[in-house]
């Protein structure tokens, strides 16, 4: 710990020659005159004071050049072995190999049975005999189960659903066939029969004129050419509205709005090509 400013003699001797120098009397005035003989002489040596706190950490200095390259180390150990590479291409196809030597021969097979070709043309006969009875069964159960009828070329179904003309050839093509087309005498025949029969007024039959007005197309895009069956003044489309076909009981066509709905007829090919 260090001394008093005051117990120091270094201080009190420099305080007395200021004093002198300055010459301050007992009421604190200056001197009229200041000695200028005396000299102010260094007092002895004092006490070594105590040695201070560490001091705060200095900045660093700047960084040194480079050292020299040093010796090339040891080899290290060999690492381990790595993880297998992808599988590569597959190779082209090889020459084809030597034929081989032929083998030896089979042995003679045994001797086939006679025909007995009477007794085989008998069951044959019989066979042909049940098919025309089950064709027979079959058209029975399409002309009065199912309410089928049939020309020589086609087959006419009326389907009891109502719907619009649009939504009636969808059904048909559904069904693998086409609304109804009576293109001769015979067809519209059979169709206005069927129709009348089945206790219904009209149908949608497969004829319009959708795609250009009075220019009447069937439901397969064939144009109406030969035969028509025209109702009394029909067709006429004041309103512009009645492009499609329906086939009354009597037989007779008449111009229609293809928005409404009603029964329609579809036909079906005998033969498929």
């Amino acid at each position: 710990m260090k001394k008093p400013l005051w117990k120091d003699e270094t201080f009190l001797l420099l305080f007395l020659v200021l004093v002198q120098a300055f010459g301050l009397d007992d009421d604190n005035r200056p001197a009229t005159e200041v000695c200028s003989t005396h000299t102010i002489l260094p007092g002895p040596k004092g006490d070594q004071g105590e040695k201070g706190d560490q001091g705060e950490m200095g900045k660093h200095g700047k960084v040194g050049p480079t050292g020299s390259k040093g010796e090339k180390g040891a080899v290290g150990d060999i690492g381990d072995q790595g993880m297998m590479g992808k599988i590569g291409p597959i190779g082209k196809k090889g020459d084809k190999g030597v034929k081989g030597l032929s083998g030896i021969s089979g042995g003679k097979g045994k001797a086939g049975a006679v025909c007995d070709c009477g007794k085989y043309r008998k069951v044959v006969g019989q066979l042909d005999i049940n098919i025309a009875r089950l064709k027979s069964s079959i058209q029975f159960v399409k002309n009065v189960l199912a309410g089928i009828r049939e020309t020589e070329e086609k087959y006419y179904y009326i389907v009891q659903e109502e719907k619009s003309y649009k939504d009636a050839v969808i059904d048909c093509r559904i069904r693998d066939g086409i609304l109804a087309m009576p293109k001769d005498e015979a067809a519209n025949a059979v169709i206005s029969d069927y129709v009348s029969k089945s206790g219904l007024f009209r149908v949608f039959i497969g004829l319009s004129d959708t795609e250009k007005e009075g220019q009447f197309m069937y439901a397969d895009r064939s144009p109406l050419q030969d035969y028509s069956n025209w109702k009394e003044g029909e067709p006429q489309d004041p309103s512009g509205h009645e492009d499609c076909v329906e086939m009354l009981s009597t037989g007779k066509w008449n111009d229609t709005e293809c928005h409404l709905t009603m029964f329609f007829v579809c036909e079906f090919p005998k033969k498929r090509k």
